[in-house]
Parts: C-alpha cells; sequence; structure tokens
C-alpha cells in the first residue's frame, strides 16, 4: 500500500507541474492596516476592540482576513482582537529566508510584547496553529491560553499511507515549480485547496479573492511557499514536552484528519485543561460554520476580564 500511495503521489506531483496559463491578477496594496516591528520585520495586522490581547493566526493558503468574523465577536466580548499577516505574507515584510517553527514561534511571542502586552490569548489556525503551539512551548508564560484549529499538536500526528496522500501538498508546494503552479489559471489551485480540504463547503463568490490578491504579489506568494520548503515533518525537539496552559482544538468533521487524531491521540500532549470541539466542517471550520465556531471561542475564553476602576476621593469637608 505504501508503495502504491509513494507511486500516486509522484504521478500527481508530475502531473500539477505542467500547463496553465501566467497570472493576470494585479496585486492591491492592503488598505487599513496597523503595523509593528517584532522578531525582526514590520508587521502589518488588523484590529477591533480594547481589552486583553488576542492574537489570531492565520495559515495557508490565506490571509489576515480569515478572521474578519471573528474580530467583532471577541471585540464585543471585551477583547483586543489583533490578527496579523503572517511573516512574509504582504503587507507584512518578506523575509530573507523560509521560517522554521522556532521562528514562527519566536514572531508570536515577539508580537505580544511589541503589541504592548506581557502575555495574550493566542488562536491558530493550520500554519498559525503551528506558530501558536510553537509560541506556547517556547515562552509560556505569554500564553495565557491558547486555541489551535484544524491541527492537532505536531508531536502527536503519526505518518500513515493515508495521511501521505491527504498530506500530498507538502511533497510539491516546496518544489521550485510551486510559485508557477499557485500562479496559473489565476490561482486556481487556491480554490482546488479548498475544495480539496472542505469537500463539504460551498465556498461563497469572492471569498477568496483576499489570499489570491495576497498572491498575486509573488515575492509573498514565494514567501508562503517558504513555510513548506522548511517544514519538517516531524516536531522539533523543544515542542515535545506537554503543554500546561488551558487549551482548546477546533476541528472539523470531514477534514483530513479522523477525530482520534484531535482527542485520545492528542490528549498526552496536554497537562492543563483539555477541550476539543468537532464541528460540521471541513479544514476552515471557523468560516463554514462562524456561528458555531464562535461560540466554542467565546465559551473558552471567558468574559474578558475588567480593569480595576480607579479609585475616587469621596471625601467632602465639615
Amino acid at each position: 500500500m505504501f508503495r502504491r500511495c509513494t507511486l500516486s503521489l509522484a504521478l500527481f506531483v508530475a502531473s500539477v507541474a505542467c500547463g496553465g496559463s501566467p497570472p493576470t491578477r494585479p496585486h492591491v496594496p492592503e488598505t487599513g492596516t496597523r503595523s509593528v516591528h517584532a522578531n525582526g520585520l514590520e508587521f502589518h495586522y488588523l484590529e477591533d476592540g480594547e481589552g486583553p490581547l488576542v492574537v489570531l493566526l492565520h495559515g495557508f493558503p490565506d490571509t489576515a482576513h480569515t478572521w474578519d468574523d471573528v474580530r467583532p465577536a471577541l471585540a464585543r466580548a471585551g477583547y483586543r482582537a489583533v490578527s496579523p499577516f503572517m511573516r512574509g505574507y504582504a503587507p507584512t515584510e518578506v523575509p530573507a529566508t523560509d521560517p522554521d517553527a522556532r521562528v514562527l514561534g519566536q514572531d508570536v511571542l515577539a508580537l505580544i510584547e511589541a503589541l504592548g502586552e506581557e502575555s495574550a490569548i493566542v488562536v491558530g489556525h493550520d500554519w498559525g496553529a503551528s506558530a501558536a503551539y510553537a509560541a506556547a512551548h517556547l515562552g509560556p508564560e505569554k500564553v495565557d491560553k491558547l486555541v489551535t484549529v484544524a491541527i492537532p499538536h505536531p508531536a502527536s500526528i503519526q505518518p500513515a499511507p493515508g495521511l501521505l496522500w491527504s498530506g500530498r501538498h507538502f511533497f510539491y508546494l516546496n518544489r521550485g515549480f510551486s510559485v508557477g503552479l499557485m500562479q496559473k489559471d489565476d490561482f486556481a489551485h487556491v480554490d482546488t485547496l479548498y475544495h480539496r480540504w472542505s469537500p463539504t463547503w460551498d465556498v461563497p463568490a469572492g471569498e477568496l479573492d483576499a489570499v489570491k490578491n495576497t498572491f498575486a504579489s509573488e515575492p509573498s506568494l514565494n514567501a508562503a511557499l517558504g513555510y513548506y520548503r522548511a517544514a519538517d515533518l516531524e516536531a522539533p525537539a523543544f515542542m515535545q514536552t506537554p503543554l500546561a496552559m488551558p487549551s482548546l482544538l477546533v476541528g472539523g468533521h470531514h477534514d483530513l484528519l479522523p477525530e482520534s487524531a484531535y482527542t485520545e491521540d492528542t490528549r498526552p500532549m496536554y497537562t492543563g485543561d483539555y477541550a476539543v470541539v468537532m464541528l460540521d466542517a471541513g479544514h476552515f471550520p471557523h468560516r463554514e460554520d462562524p456561528e458555531a465556531f464562535q461560540k466554542a471561542l467565546l465559551e473558552f475564553v471567558g468574559p474578558a476580564p475588567r480593569p480595576p476602576a480607579e479609585p475616587t476621593d469621596d471625601t467632602t469637608g465639615g
């Protein structure tokens, strides 16, 4: 079976590298973002609300706009919700080298500090989840609560023939032809990945315009693919110990991994309070079922604590 999977994978990689028209979509610069300098790069971000910080990290192929419905919900609950464009994703600065897990975790910790806070609730989807896990291991004192979406703890994922096929993008998005593959036919492979990873989601018209616009900047697209070039299919040593902060893992019943990957397989990687919510969704549960996702998120983070009231002098002269 493993040989058949490997042969099928080789034939698939050969097929996706061929044909297609060059990109014609122009890149339109983002407006309305704020920026901070963190971990050697200028990061741009979107922000809603005031209060304790929640950092929302996007994955691939995606942008900070993936959280456009979540930020206002958190703001209404009394939080300051910030979704950065991850390193290399326009308009965030393009790095000189491809990022490994440690660098992605350092980005998160540096962003928390650059945003003026000592700690934050960290929420991550896909590659953003990988960054969130890394940050939680590197600086647990800075991660008050951890929410990861669609990615179980990396140290708990075991290789298998079925996973080799469902995760075949790891074997071609790191190749030299991947930029051209993503660009051809007006970034049609973005649509392909969404349909593959979320097979029951009828993706609304225009839903993927934001990421296609970001990838229309070729340096940004190349940087996004750099996550795959630097990827290690085994969790690094610093991510092998269990996590102690309260944690929530949100998965989709129609995603690439079985439900056991979110429950019993990954449970040993947590010593603190740990909860799993499985939604009727694929790889993008926060967008496929936003109401259920936001309900689970807000129940987990709880009401934002209010700052203590300023003392008042109510004494009167007699």
